[in-house]
């Protein structure tokens, strides 16, 4: 299991509690009473005071409904219940949740011996150090937080305090505003979640539509689940994919569908794209299944945009899919992937709803539904071996191989990955550089591919071993093998961007 601690616990309290009142129809009447079931006089604390605490609870409630922080909470919860989205970026701070982290950038500690160089006085662009009481002294209002001043201190006096969340953003889109409170550039921020992940103190969020997905099942909408292929494993070792379906059916779920079904469509039409345009319109071609990859592109390597496969992602592909059989359909992706909000807000009409496999857990148990109490059917996937790997970095790549080597066209790729949206890239700008003879790259922001997205439930390394054995009992071995994908791509359909 992953780490879960007081962040997580209380997040999934809250999104448990907006699902169990959102079932029962009273979430409009009682949602003020969250802030007292889970703030208690007798505890946890987490904060100064209680009334701190309920504070930022109110605002943690006010984002689990999808809305902003502007409004009140009954206001939040009728609007949730229209089913209204509000128009917000998917990944935000919290500001009054934002407020423990060390002011100070750099600090300088008792190793400062007051030498007679002064480096880092002599360092400093802004004259903001100065001798204090026989030590350096760093004054704030100045302060640029260049670091020079660490860099010249030959005793390493002067130390770095990393926030979390800035550590853990690879591209430098997340700050300390003014007020020493994280600020998000989202001229940059790809909406990973990496962030959201790495705050102790759970200051950072991502909107959720859960409220919006369980009234749309109440509805009598035909509502269908896009499972994405990393949900093998994700409630547990033991729980069979059969069981997972017949939860989503008793919540009302009308079908269910695997995304790797469209992984399949993606790997035929990525394979004809490469084929077709590698190296006679570009030198190279990456994947576009990745929403936080493709957007660390557009935003930060614009100049190679062209790069990307215009091919839609194997939810978009798997969406279509269902639109085109059912007009009427609600679409809802259910995935380990934050970014995925922010694709699927892209593409309305596709996609009507996302959650992640966390969210998932907590309207099952909102409902009542214990999913290890479920019934194991015979189940067989709709989709390939090389499809169900798409959730395990390298699946992608090896799809794209396995389907070219049916057209005798394998040794015409070149394959290079990378995981980490630094190490991607910084591979990207060799490849640019021609520094390296790779022809097509597989771009994954998570660590371990998708199943180590920040919306998982579980271990990376065990759910990606579960689901390598998932995809080996596949009917089919590669996309070709599907006949269902192929007689869909025979009707035609446009699966690209552009």
């Amino acid at each position: 299991m992953t780490q879960v601690t007081e962040v997580v616990k209380l997040r999934r309290r809250v999104l448990t509690e907006i699902a169990r009142l959102t079932f029962s129809g009273e979430l409009i009447e009682n949602i003020s009473d969250i802030l007292n079931t889970v703030v208690t006089e007798d505890g946890p604390r987490y904060r100064c005071c209680i009334h701190k605490e309920r504070a930022v609870l109110q605002e943690r409630i006010k984002l689990a409904l999808s809305q902003p922080a502007d409004v009140s909470l009954e206001a939040a919860a009728q609007n949730a219940v229209n089913g209204i989205i509000a128009d917000m970026p998917v990944v935000q701070v919290m500001p009054i949740a934002c407020d423990q982290c060390p002011i100070d950038k750099f600090l300088v500690t008792n190793a400062c011996r007051n030498c007679l160089a002064h480096h880092c006085i002599n360092s400093c662009p802004k004259k903001a150090i100065m001798v204090v009481q026989n030590r350096a002294y760093i004054d704030k209002t100045k302060c640029i937080e260049c670091g020079l001043c660490k860099k010249s201190c030959p005793y390493g006096a002067i130390i770095e305090v990393n926030r979390p969340c800035e550590g853990a953003c690879d591209l430098k889109a997340i700050t300390a505003g003014s007020d020493r409170r994280a600020l998000i550039d989202y001229d940059k921020c790809v909406q990973c979640g990496g962030c959201k992940t790495a705050c102790p103190f759970g200051a950072i969020i991502d909107r959720a539509e859960i409220v919006q997905l369980i009234q749309a099942l109440k509805s009598g909408k035909r509502v269908y689940a896009i499972m994405a292929p990393a949900f093998i494993g994700q409630f547990g070792p033991k729980i069979h994919a059969s069981q997972v379906i017949g939860a989503l059916k008793q919540a009302g779920f009308h079908e269910v569908y695997e995304a790797s079904f469209g992984a399949d469509i993606v790997t035929i039409e990525e394979t004809a794209e490469f084929l077709g345009s590698v190296p006679e319109r570009r030198p190279f071609m990456t994947t576009s299944c990745c929403p936080a990859f493709v957007g660390m592109v557009e935003k930060h390597l614009p100049d190679i945009e062209h790069i990307v496969s215009s091919t839609v992602s194997p939810m978009i592909a798997t969406g279509k899919v269902i639109k085109e059989q059912d007009p009427e359909a609600v679409t809802v992706f259910i995935g380990p992937c934050i970014a995925k909000k922010a694709e699927a807000e892209r593409s309305r009409g596709v996609i009507d709803l996302t959650v992640t496999f966390e969210e998932l857990a907590c309207v099952l148990v909102g409902a009542g539904i214990n999913i290890t109490a479920m019934t194991e059917a015979d189940y067989k996937s709709m989709a390939s071996l090389t499809a169900n790997d798409f959730a395990r970095a390298g699946g992608v790549i090896q799809a794209v191989i396995k389907h070219a080597e049916k057209a005798n066209a394998g040794a015409n790729i070149k394959p290079h990955r990378a995981e980490g949206l630094s190490n991607c890239k910084m591979a990207l700008l060799q490849m640019k550089a021609g520094k390296s003879d790779a022809n097509f790259f597989e771009g994954m922001a998570c660590s371990g591919g998708c199943v180590g997205g920040p919306g998982v439930l579980t271990n990376p390394k065990v759910t990606g071993k579960l689901v390598e054995n998932y995809a080996a009992s596949s009917e089919y071995k590669t996309a070709t093998d599907n006949q269902n994908v192929v007689e869909t791509l025979n009707k035609g359909g446009y699966w690209h961007t552009k």
